[in-house]
Parts: C-alpha cells; sequence; structure tokens
C-alpha cells in the first residue's frame, strides 16, 4: 500500500513488529527510527539509511518496513540475527561536522541500546559513516571483529544478485548464460555498479539507469553498455529488470509496464505489496524475492562478525544464493505459486523451529 499520511501512532499500532525507538536530533533537526521487527533467531542486525523524506513518518514507515525485511532475510540464510533496522531521515544532506555530530549521537543511542541493534551499511551511508558510529559504540556489525577484512558489503551483495539471476535465467531460458541477454539495473551505486560490471565481463548487455545520468553514462563508458532516462525504464525491453535503487517500485501502475522475463535486483522491499507478486506471477515475470538474492552483503559480514575470515569461503557462501533461490523457483513451480510465498514459506519454518524449546534430555530441559 502506499504511503497514506499516517500518523507514528498509526504506523506503530499497525506494525507486527517487537520495539521501536524514536529520538528527534535537537542539532541537526533529523528523527532517528529504530525499528526492532524480531529477535527469535538472536539480536536484531540490518543497515542504517540516511535519507531526507518529505515527511518524518515515512522515514518511520521505511524504517518499519525494512525491518521486517531484515527478520526475512536472516532467516532465508539462516544466520543467528533478527530482523532490525535504522533510518536517519535528515532534513537536508548533511556534511562535516554537522554529519559527524549526528553520526556520533547515533551511536551513543545505539550504545544505550546494550546490543538489541546492530547497524551496518545501507543506502546514504558509507564505510566512512559506519566508522565514526564504532568510534562512540561496539555495535556496528560491520566494524567491530572485522578490522582485517572489508567494510563495504555493496560487492557481496553484487555477487548474490549476480549468482540469483543466473539461477533464474536458468529456470526461465534453461541456461544460466548471460551472452546475448540484456540486463537493465535500475541504480549504478555501491551494489548496481559492480553487478552492472560483472554482467558485462560475463557477456551480457547492460543498460543503466540512474537518477544520476551522469554517473550512468560514466559506467557505462567503462562497460561498453548503454544508458535509458530513468523514466523510460519500466518499458524498457530486456531479459532482465535488476532495480537496484528504492523500494516500491513494483506496484499496480509500474507492473503492467514491464518488458523483461525476469526481475532481479538489490532494492530492498521492491514489491509494495505481497499482492504484486502474484501480479508478476500473472504475467509470467518470475520474480527474485529480495530479501533472498540481496542477502549476500548482510550473509557476508554476518559470517565475518561470526569469525569466518577467509575471502574464498566468504565468496563461496555468497554465491551460494543462486542454488537457494534455484530451489524456491522449483518449489514455486511445483506448488504453483509465486517464488515469494515459496520463500516466505521457508522463512516460517526456520522462525518456528528456532522458537520450538529444544527437548529434554533424560528428563532435564535445556534451561
Amino acid at each position: 500500500m502506499a504511503f497514506g499520511g499516517e500518523s507514528f501512532l498509526e504506523l506503530i499500532q499497525g506494525w507486527d513488529g517487537r520495539s521501536v525507538v524514536v529520538n528527534y536530533d535537537q542539532p541537526t533537526g533529523t528523527w532517528i527510527f529504530v525499528a526492532i521487527h524480531d529477535d527469535t533467531l538472536g539480536p536484531a542486525a540490518g543497515g542504517c539509511r540516511m535519507m531526507v523524506y518529505p515527511r518524518p513518518e515515512e522515514g518511520l514507515r521505511d524504517a518499519l518496513r525494512l525491518a521486517r525485511g531484515m527478520t526475512y532475510k536472516w532467516a532465508a540464510i539462516e544466520l543467528p540475527f533478527g530482523g532490525g533496522k535504522s533510518v536517519l531521515a535528515v532534513p537536508r544532506p548533511l556534511e562535516g561536522e554537522e554529519r559527524r555530530g549526528l553520526l556520533h549521537r547515533f551511536g551513543a543511542l545505539l550504545e544505550r541500546l546494550r546490543g538489541a541493534y546492530g547497524t551496518g551499511e545501507d543506502l546514504g551511508t558509507t564505510p566512512d559513516d559506519m566508522a565514526e558510529i564504532a568510534s562512540v559504540t561496539s555495535h556496528v556489525v560491520q566494524m567491530h571483529g572485522v578490522q582485517d577484512g572489508p567494510v563495504d558489503p555493496g560487492p557481496f551483495t553484487a555477487l548474490g544478485v549476480f549468482e540469483g539471476m543466473k539461477a533464474a535465467l536458468e529456470h526461465v531460458y534453461g541456461s544460466d548464460e548471460l551472452t546475448g541477454r540484456t540486463v537493465l539495473v535500475q541504480g549504478v551505486g555501491d551494489v548496481g555498479r559492480p553487478l552492472a560490471r560483472m554482467v558485462a565481463a560475463a557477456g551480457g548487455e547492460v543498460v543503466l539507469a540512474d537518477v544520476d545520468a551522469d554517473r550512468a553514462f560514466a559506467l557505462s563508458v567503462e562497460i561498453g553498455g548503454r544508458v535509458v532516462k530513468a523514466e523510460e525504464v519500466y518499458g524498457y525491453p530486456c531479459d532482465v529488470y535488476a532495480p537496484c535503487a528504492v523500494g516500491a517500485i513494483l506496484n499496480p501502475e509500474t507492473i503492467p509496464l514491464l518488458e523483461c522475463s525476469v526481475v532481479a535486483g538489490s532494492a530492498n522491499n521492491q514489491l509494495e505489496s505481497d499482492a504484486d507478486a502474484e501480479r508478476l506471477m500473472q504475467r509470467g515475470i518470475l520474480y527474485a524475492p529480495d530479501f533472498v538474492i540481496n542477502a549476500g552483503g548482510a550473509m557476508a559480514f554476518g559470517l565475518m562478525h561470526l569469525g569466518e575470515r577467509e575471502p574464498e569461503t566468504l565468496e563461496r557462501r555468497v554465491a551460494g544464493i543462486g542454488d537457494m533461490l534455484r530451489r524456491i523457483f522449483t518449489d514455486a513451480a511445483e506448488r504453483g505459486e509465486s517464488p515469494l510465498r515459496a520463500a516466505q514459506r521457508k522463512v516460517e519454518r526456520v522462525l518456528a523451529r528456532a522458537a520450538t524449546p529444544s527437548p529434554s534430555v533424560d528428563g532435564v530441559g535445556g534451561g
């Protein structure tokens, strides 16, 4: 459902999560939202988004939706974290000391939560931002304990999307080859850029779209791709449409315009509502559920947080997202349902299993 002008109270009352922290940062005029959706699998973890919103309520709504998506993401990849997300709804782009001050105060807020939520990079924040937050709190998933590893989840997310895209092509066309296939990448930021390079290196024809036309053009020159205007994305003929920017872009207005066989991208909450998965299915378009295909960054940094350091192991685990999606596509086809429903059912099984107390042994409970 599109944002309908709900108040803070109405948004929180209509949410199925555990808790929401709302804080107003007086020095910058920023609304800070920390949403914890579920902690069945472990402490909540998810990225920190920084954006200018028309109304602060829209920032809260984003946090609630994104936190729920993180619950599904962690469960889909079966790592011991819960669903959480934070949003810094800034009144304008912040730079320099003003930005650092906000990040430090946000970090102090996380410290007061005592590990209930750990943050990481997301849309609008950078590895440098995470370093600033980590200077005042230990609850930055991608920094503490991984100083000897990378601090940018984007390339891992791109790798997972790339492998998931190949799985989708194989399901639709019988081959995962990208040669001769056209892939439209919408958004050439931290994930879309490395994804476009991977597709081009694999022989695919890449079409780029971004609100920053100069950035899209520069990348097109580098990889030999083409550029399409942002407003022409939905009706552009392609084999794969890869949304890698904002969410809620697949809805009753845009789905009828699509000229693709596969939707496989990194954006969170690509569907405006679950019903849009059925709309895509009715049009014969294979949808790779976003919380599975875009889980590569979360998976890599979650594994590093748990102690894994070998780059080859991390990349192998992230590449396994392709096989996860193959199983989801097969399950959905056998049941005559959308891949979204098949993925949701897996999540429900994982959460139910974790919520079930361990059986006692010899009459002694597990404590």
